[in-house]
């Protein structure tokens, strides 16, 4: 059976031709479902997961609820858009509204409360995670509902910008070109949170995407007047004498359709087979092809996800070419294909030794999916042409958020069920989060020391407060956290040789005390700040600070390093494979474990030797990189799952495809009789 089978050509009616500026303001509507809805599906449990440290599973249980939200709020906002009667139109006034809520939500959900304060007020770990889960589950509702306000009504108004059926295909392309244009920023952004510009030198992703945030908001905001007064909806006239219908009409009308429901079966068959594994490309570059060294990982992610882009942005020329030659069900069959050619050559492609040989799924996979979603769309306007026939009654708002709603259950349920296969897995979250919070501490300690004591700021009475006030605030922090890991206790167990050179509950008790101490001195430097007159007191006083600061992040790092190893002595406990691997990582924390407590005499003297204390701690820093490495085993079950689910997916569509009834020689001959149809009626 040929796939591909050339069609005859049709021309497009001057009248269906959509207008440039049009064409270029609907296109970058595609933003918001496009690169937004991604973002936070994705970056929200990547980050959640390896820098706040919060349960992979839990996280996904809390991405399907807003989905299930979504069962009630898109067809409801489909009906509205449907039967909605202003002198903007019909879907206009939703651009507007649902563009600048999903902006406002968009910075919300990443403000998670975080930090040694935060956690101080819970009395353990657990209820502190669940606060923060219920924080991002609440964001999430309030950040998709308005994605569904601004979607449903842009995807319907599309269907009906032109009756022709090639010029849809063309307008939801513009909308997957400009949306891609914008999805090149989606790898980006975790390494733009990843810069110390935007995540501050203790901090992680999850503080750089609040800045980050605010950025995309600045831009989405704008765009969203664009949208309403730029674009226009050519159907309104006949929409407007068009009978009101109730929702549960709509609904049971919608729902009954076999053609749209195959059309659904099609597309939602394959997107959950790569949703499933979709975050799992994030896991793969970061943990099996770097070695959990999310900063060169997040190179690789930034340039693979410009490459997915850019191969998008260019497949939307052969799309409609090949759309017109062979017809939008072949061309459909034939992106599957892409699809699952891009599966397989990972299997040779994920390579430690030759990571940017990534690129080339990444190219098949873009343009498979580029062609598969784009003509999915388009798709819809033929089914609601051919409903309309039958019924005489056009109904774009819910068929679209129907078929809209699938994508978006196919997201969620995804999100569950990777955050399952993670579990199954075993990825070691935990064993990130404590990384991030050891190389954290080691990158202030580096800063601090980094700061040049001849600025005038340095010494300034004011300035010099300042940094005092800031030094105490996290001093009392870190005694906050100690307080709560000397109240949890939990058994410890020696492993091998290289394990902590102290017992846990000792360093708790020893950091405990000199951060009681540090607190004392810092005190008692605002108090002779206040009292100081003699010229060169300030400079005296600045030494202090720099001495207890220092001391203050040395002490800190050193108990993230303890509370590491033993979070790695239970694991070597409890998990029954990896004891090789184990045994790696707790060599390595208790040997930077011990540089930092061999560095504590040195930096009492730092001013004598201050760049070669720069440039240990520097490499006590890179020497943490690898305590991410995750068990080969973990690895080697990502990989395959990965690969093998949405090829197994990828061929129940195929059936489903395959046997799709609405052929282009038909959607013309509907095209036509509709022609013919309203012009009777206006004539009548």
């Amino acid at each position: 059976m040929k796939v591909l089978e050339k069609h005859t050509k049709h021309a497009t009616a001057p009248e269906d031709r959509i207008p440039f500026l049009q064409l270029i303001a609907y296109g970058f509507g595609g933003i918001v479902p496009i690169a937004l809805f991604n973002i936070a599906g994705q970056l929200m449990v990547l980050i959640g997961n390896i820098s706040l440290g919060l349960s992979a599973f839990w996280l996904g249980v809390i991405m399907i609820i807003p989905r299930l939200w979504d069962a009630v709020s898109d067809p409801i906002v489909g009906h509205l858009s449907d039967n909605t009667r202003s002198r903007w139109g019909r879907r206009r006034p939703y651009l507007l509204a649902g563009g600048i809520a999903v902006a406002a939500s968009f910075v919300l959900m990443w403000w998670i409360p975080k930090g040694d304060v935060v956690q101080a007020w819970f009395p353990s770990e657990a209820a502190y995670q669940w606060f923060q889960l219920s924080y991002i589950l609440v964001c999430l509702l309030i950040f998709f509902t308005s994605c569904t306000v601004f979607e449903i009504p842009h995807g319907a108004l599309g269907m009906e910008m032109s009756a022709d059926y090639h010029e849809r295909t063309r307008l939801f392309s513009a909308k997957s070109f400009l949306g891609n244009l914008f999805a090149m920023s989606t790898p980006w952004l975790f390494a733009l949170a990843s810069l110390e510009v935007f995540k501050g030198p203790g901090g992680n992703e999850v503080d750089g995407m609040r800045y980050v945030s605010i950025i995309i908001a600045a831009v989405l905001v704008p765009l969203s007047f664009w949208w309403f007064s730029v674009v226009r909806e050519p159907g309104f006239k006949i929409a407007a004498r068009q009978e009101k219908s109730s929702f549960w009409r709509d609904i049971k009308h919608t729902a009954s359709n076999k053609i749209f429901l195959g059309l659904v079966a099609i597309i939602f068959t394959l997107a959950m087979g790569f949703n499933f594994v979709a975050l799992l490309g994030y896991y793969i570059p970061i943990f099996y092809l770097y070695g959990g060294d999310k900063a060169a990982a997040a190179t690789l992610l930034g340039i693979n996800g410009t490459i997915w882009a850019i191969t998008g942005l260019i497949a939307v020329f052969p799309l409609n070419m090949l759309s017109r030659r062979f017809g939008k069900r072949r061309v459909l069959v034939l992106a599957i294909g892409l699809m699952c050619l891009a599966q397989l050559a990972k299997i040779v492609c994920y390579n430690p030794d030759y990571p940017y040989l990534i690129i080339i799924p990444t190219i098949l996979l873009s343009a498979g999916m580029l062609f598969f979603f784009t003509l999915g769309s388009s798709m819809v306007g033929d089914v609601c042409d051919e409903d309309d026939l039958r019924h005489g009654h056009r109904s774009e708002g819910s068929f679209y958020s129907i078929y809209w709603w699938f994508i978006k259950m196919g997201t969620a349920f995804a999100s569950l069920v990777t955050g399952l296969l993670i579990l199954f897995t075993q990825f070691d979250q935990d064993q990130v989060k404590a990384v991030d919070s050891l190389q954290g501490s080691i990158n202030e300690l580096h800063a601090e020391l980094r700061l040049d004591e001849d600025e005038p700021s340095a010494v300034e009475p004011e300035g010099l407060r300042a940094r005092v006030v800031d030094a105490i605030s996290i001093a009392e922090e870190l005694l906050a956290y100690l307080d709560n890991k000397v109240a949890e206790g939990g058994e410890e167990q020696q492993v091998g040789e290289d394990a902590a050179t102290e017992s846990r509950e000792a360093v708790l008790l020893q950091v405990r005390s000199r951060t009681t101490s540090t607190i004392d001195g810092l005190e008692a430097v605002l108090e002779r700040l206040g009292e100081a007159t003699a010229r060169d007191e300030p400079r005296a006083l600045a030494e202090t600070v720099r001495s207890l600061t220092l001391e203050m992040f040395l002490q800190r790092s050193r108990v993230y390093a303890s509370e590491l190893i033993f979070h790695l002595q239970g694991e070597a406990r409890d998990v029954d494979y990896g004891a090789e691997h184990h045994a790696t990582l707790l060599a390595n924390a208790a040997s930077v474990e011990r540089s930092l407590v061999e560095l504590e005499p040195r930096l009492e003297a730092y001013a004598d030797s201050r760049n070669l204390l720069l440039q240990e701690i520097e490499h006590i820093a890179q020497s943490t990189a690898p305590l991410t490495l995750q068990s080969p085993r973990t690895l080697l079950l990502m990989r395959i799952i990965e690969i093998g689910l949405p090829l197994l997916l990828g061929l129940f569509s195929v059936f489903f495809a395959l046997r799709y009834p609405l052929s282009e020689e038909r959607c013309y001959e509907i095209k036509a009789a509709l022609e013919k149809r309203n012009e009777t009626r206006a004539t009548a």
